[in-house]
């Protein structure tokens, strides 16, 4: 049986909500705090750019659950149902300080939980949310982690892992492939400093996504954002890590962010890497090749009927084990 609450709290005169949710019982359990990727993602992993009511935040936190885990997922101050009320406080304020303040305030609300454990909290994040996570681990903190679970990192730039996505896409269209060029110029004018001036024929849909980074409410965290790696900052973690990337991620790549980021942990006993072949992004069982993901809205991720990968769950919870201890059977 597992327990669900509601939680809240106020940061910067916003308020952010969570959902806890543990096993039953009086505890101390030890605990994981979920932070989601990019963009308007919300606690649940889901977004509206990753339509469908299947996210992985809720299951993993289930999943935690149901082997002793209690977790905490939140909202970002710029996603969840209260968006559009927090935007207008939010402008020229968000940054990768502001998302940690986030997290750090999130970890405080999980650890003052009497049935938590607070020496045994582990940071998971996903994508963009792997970048935040590291940057808490290698922080001074009132709660450190115990460990770290770093799920599909972004090992390149996050411009170069955006420009590679891009071309996935552009191979999908009528002509993509001779657009390239002129997103690859604007977006080299952006990483150095100026606007990206977008040609008028590049798609709509591309503009979009572009012009996103440019974007006043995005600002400075779209600018900082575009040169983060996590291979930029795994050298500084000192507790245990496990880097996982799924065999059918169309995103983060097992060689292209993978091997940088192997590379920079050589030696590092303390860093696991894992690479469940038919994991996607987040972490569903997936079996489609990357043109079929493409070209499905929101690639599909949380559509009805799809589930965790087994595999990466059972890495995870295998980890875990050996980070915070034996885990009911």
């Amino acid at each position: 049986m597992t327990v669900h609450a509601e939680v809240s709290w106020e940061l910067d005169g916003v308020t952010m909500e969570g959902t806890i949710v543990r096993p039953d019982g009086d505890g101390p359990f030890p605990a994981v705090a979920l932070v989601a990727g990019s963009g308007p993602t919300d606690r649940d992993w889901c977004s509206p750019l990753l339509p469908g009511p299947s996210g992985s935040g809720r299951m993993f936190a289930e999943a935690f659950a149901e082997h002793g885990i209690a977790s905490i997922r939140y909202d970002k101050r710029a996603s969840g149902p209260h968006v559009m009320e927090n935007l207008p406080q939010l402008t020229g304020k968000l940054s990768m300080r502001s998302h940690l303040e986030e997290l750090e305030a999130a970890v405080h609300v999980l650890a003052e939980q009497g049935y938590v454990d607070r020496s045994r909290v582990v940071g998971m994040g996903n994508s963009e949310g792997c970048l935040h996570v590291v940057h808490y681990a290698t922080s001074e903190q009132r709660t450190p982690f115990a460990g770290v679970i770093l799920a599909a990192p972004p090992g390149r730039p996050v411009g170069e892992v955006l420009l590679s996505q891009l071309a996935l896409q552009a191979s999908q269209t009528p002509g993509g492939a001779d657009l390239m060029p002129k997103i690859e110029q604007a977006t080299e004018r952006y990483a150095a400093g100026r606007s990206m001036d977008l040609d008028p024929a590049i798609p709509e849909s591309v503009r979009q996504v572009l012009s996103s980074f440019e974007a006043p409410a995005n600002l400075p965290l779209a600018r900082e954002l575009w040169s983060e790696s996590v291979t930029d900052d795994i050298r500084q973690l000192r507790i245990p890590a496990l880097v996982l990337i799924g065999g059918r991620d169309v995103q983060i790549d097992a060689h292209a962010d993978g091997d940088p980021l192997q590379h920079a942990a050589e030696g590092m006993t303390n860093v696991t890497f894992a690479f469940p072949p038919d994991a996607n992004h987040v972490f569903k069982h997936d079996t489609r090749n990357p043109q079929e993901v493409a070209a499905t809205p929101g690639n599909g991720y949380n559509a009805p009927g799809t589930r965790l990968d087994q595999e990466s769950l059972n890495t995870i919870l295998g980890w875990l084990e050996e980070v915070v201890g034996p885990l009911p059977a």
